[in-house]
């Protein structure tokens, strides 16, 4: 396992990018608004997140772990919302 401090920074700056994703998710779950956000694009940066995930385990990486779970529930946070919205009886 890396250093103690690489996985303080890596934890950082995973968890700055789950911050960017929460007014992405107030958009969609509290404001109800869905324009413009392509669902293909999220499911396509929700697979590289599970890639990273995988290479997370691979090299027993913490911070990628906890960094990319976050962000995944993030994604299926906001994919789930938008879906809802869109099909509202399904």
């Amino acid at each position: 396992m890396a250093a103690l401090w690489i996985e303080l920074i890596g934890l950082f700056a995973g968890m700055l990018g789950v911050v960017a994703w929460i007014p992405q998710i107030k958009e969609v779950w509290v404001l109800k608004k869905h324009d413009g956000i392509s669902i293909p694009t999220f499911g396509l940066v929700a697979t590289a997140l599970v890639a990273w995930l995988i290479y997370g385990f691979l090299v027993r990486s913490p911070s990628i772990i906890i960094a990319n779970l976050a962000a995944l529930a993030c994604i299926s946070s906001i994919i789930t919302g938008v879906l809802k919205l869109r099909n509202p009886h399904v």
